[in-house]
């Protein structure tokens, strides 16, 4: 087979398996559910939450585990992890097993949790790897892991159309399996390819970008309720399935010989899209020629990102601004869509569903936007840098925050949507920013170092919002029904959220030379 059509047929590999991998977002969910089930506190719910963004504390074995084993294993083991920690539970609830202790949940969260991150850095390393030349394959496949809440939930909608209770198992078995059924299918794929026998393809990311904007109108328009109602949930799914399988189509014309290979002409000579930047001191800027699949160091200027190890990593002022802005940004969002059921069922808003799809629908656009103005500005004097970017996008996030103050059902429908989109993007963006400005040879070590404070800002932020909850909570049950459960929360969350765009500042105004510089250099 042709090497640029392995090389997008991986690229569709990564994208089924961002779209299966986002298995802790549909907690909320089923969250009140398990509450139920379990017999247990709010502040234990919280935990079991934490428990899952905790499995990221180990995210870095993940990242060692591909530069040592082959990416098929490291994808296997992943998934099995995932199966082990969902089955389990899922197990339990349908009694097939004795109940455990809760130790022992929050322990199976914790592995559930961590089989996200060793699928998730294999697919980095197969996007990076199979399109050195275009960061826009990983911000756009990743753009994917924004909607599998979107798909759990609808498959669940489809075809277990039963009472609460039953629903929650149908999530920990969807999340148990689905994961395992597509690493198998997409192992064989999922790869690195020779990318100096693979040549770029413009028009592969341009059909790309079709597939996904559409994929997204779809999914937004098939989470409002006048839409949704008007068709069964089953036609929804099938309608996805059909969108999902799409990009397909870009291996198979390249297979066939309808595509065009895009080239690269410098000085009349014909150059393939393969550049690769060895570890230089900070501003130095070195050129790697690629002939023949051959690197040939030549003078002149085509590369300036810094390659950083992660003790020097952890010893830079910017490491830890860009650390504290992700936890007061993307990880507080990821704290409000873990308490999404809580929060919609204390205001007496029964359709928890839809605000999931909602958030997840909106969330993969976010994961997507930074990806199409990379492609089709990054040429642009107008063109904002990463931390810029993250910076425009934390102070909408913060006003969504204090507009939960309203109690009214469109607020909190406006505030999901903002808040969705903002948490996709910082997370699409830090992808980017990680690479550009730590470099790409230690990418996987040092990313899964920056998404550590995820764990910690869900203890921290989740633990504040569950005592509050109970402390507006009735002596009996320790549930809360009302505008008060949550009120203070969303104040405090949002006062974070402002620290956060502070800090985006400073980051942007400490990197803001050094973006000019690399923007100079993409122009050239």
């Amino acid at each position: 087979m042709h090497s640029l059509t392995l090389q997008w047929l991986s690229l569709v590999g990564v994208v089924w398996l961002q779209l299966i991998n986002g298995t802790n977002s549909d907690f909320s969910a089923y969250s009140s559910q398990l509450k139920h089930v379990l017999s247990i506190s709010q502040l234990q719910l919280n935990n079991l939450a934490f428990a899952s963004d905790a499995g990221k504390l180990f995210g870095w074995f993940s990242g060692i585990a591909t530069v040592h084993l082959p990416l098929w294993l490291v994808l296997l083991f992943g998934s099995l992890i995932g199966l082990i920690g969902y089955g389990v539970q899922f197990l339990f609830l349908v009694n097939k097993i004795s109940s455990p202790p809760y130790w022992q949940v929050f322990m199976l969260s914790v592995l559930a949790g961590n089989s996200t991150c060793w699928i998730n850095t294999v697919c980095y390393v197969v996007a990076i790897k199979n399109f050195p030349y275009n960061q826009v394959a990983v911000g756009l496949s990743s753009s994917y892991l924004g909607l599998s809440a979107k798909v759990y939930t609808d498959i669940v909608d489809a075809f277990f159309p039963s009472p609460p209770i039953e629903k929650a198992k149908a999530y920990l078995l969807l999340n148990s399996i689905l994961p395992v059924a597509v690493s198998i299918i997409a192992a064989p794929i999922v790869r690195r390819i020779d990318t100096a026998k693979a040549r770029g393809n413009d028009r592969g990311f341009i059909v790309l970008f079709l597939i996904t904007i559409a994929t997204g109108i779809y999914a937004v328009i098939g989470s409002l309720g006048f839409f949704s109602s008007r068709f069964s949930p089953s036609v929804l799914v099938i309608g996805m399935g059909v969108l999902l399988v799409a990009p397909l189509v870009i291996p198979a014309a390249v297979m066939s010989g309808d595509c065009i290979e895009g080239k690269w002409r410098i000085k009349g000579e014909m150059k393939v899209h393969d550049l690769s930047i060895e570890e230089v001191d900070c501003g130095e800027i070195l050129e790697i020629e690629v002939r023949d699949g051959k690197g040939v160091e030549e003078d002149g200027k085509v590369g300036m990102r810094e390659e950083i190890g992660a003790k020097l990593m952890l010893k830079r002022v910017e490491f830890w601004l860009y650390f504290f802005i992700y936890m007061f940004g993307a990880t507080l969002g990821l704290v409000f869509l873990n308490n999404l059921g809580q929060i919609a069922e204390s205001r007496g808003y029964s359709k928890t569903s839809s605000l999931v799809s909602l958030s997840s629908s909106f969330g993969f656009f976010g994961r997507a936007m930074p990806s199409l103005l990379d492609y089709f500005f990054s040429k642009s004097k107008y063109m904002v840098s990463r931390p810029g970017s993250i910076l425009v996008l934390m102070a909408p996030m913060a006003g969504a925050f204090f507009l939960l103050l309203n109690t009214t059902n469109l607020s909190l429908y406006i505030s999901t949507a903002i808040i969705g989109i903002c948490t996709g993007a910082i997370t699409s963006t830090a992808v980017s920013a990680t690479s550009e400005l730590f470099g790409n040879k230690n990418f996987s070590v040092n990313h899964n170092l920056v998404i550590a404070n995820i764990p910690v800002g869900s203890f921290l932020f989740g633990y504040l919002a569950a005592l509050l909850y109970r402390s507006e909570g009735n002596a009996r049950d320790g549930r809360c029904i009302g505008f008060e459960c949550y009120r203070k929360t969303f104040i405090i969350w949002g006062s974070f959220c402002c620290l956060g765009t502070l800090l985006a500042f400073f980051l942007y105004t400490r990197t803001r030379k050094y973006y000019l510089q690399l923007q100079r250099y993409d122009k050239n």
